[in-house]
């Protein structure tokens, strides 16, 4: 039975939102909110809820390259406190995926399909959301597939 994945490519200013079906597996850009307070991201969060009603969260998680000395991303803190405030709320699961170039590869996507410049900015994070959200889709394809290879 398909079930409804809500993902966020969490920002101080803006948060990308993408959503996809476990069944399909395809994630696709859904809005991006530009909200700076915590009450206004919740009330925001909380219409997109109620449109599609998810049943687990995927929340990008902020990732240096090489990191050092086990150095942690400063806005991966803020985003863990953004996925805290999601469990209060609606006591769903949530799956942390590492977002790093998420916003790289939504920018090249975007200009591959003829939008540049500030024309990006609009849907910048919401297609980086989407790719957040189907990496965390094909990680579970090839989970799936390693399993019935080993069971074989």
């Amino acid at each position: 039975m398909a079930a409804c994945v809500m993902a966020f490519d969490f920002g101080l200013k803006r948060i990308g939102v993408a959503v996809g079906d476990t069944e399909l597996g395809i994630a696709h850009p859904v809005t991006t909110l530009k909200v700076e307070t915590n009450v206004d991201r919740l009330a925001a969060v909380e219409k997109l809820v109620a449109e599609w009603q998810p049943m687990q969260f995927v929340i990008g998680e902020a990732q240096y390259e090489s990191p050092t000395n086990n150095e942690v991303h400063p806005i991966a803190h803020l985003a863990k406190k953004f996925g805290n405030r999601l469990t209060e709320q609606y006591h769903l699961p949530i799956t942390y995926v590492n977002e790093f170039l998420s916003s790289t590869e939504a920018a090249s996507q975007l200009k591959e399909q003829g939008i540049t410049g500030r024309a990006q900015k609009t849907q910048l994070d919401a297609v980086a959301a989407q790719i957040i959200l189907q990496a965390y889709f094909d990680e579970q394809q090839t989970q799936k597939n390693m399993k019935a290879r080993n069971a074989a």
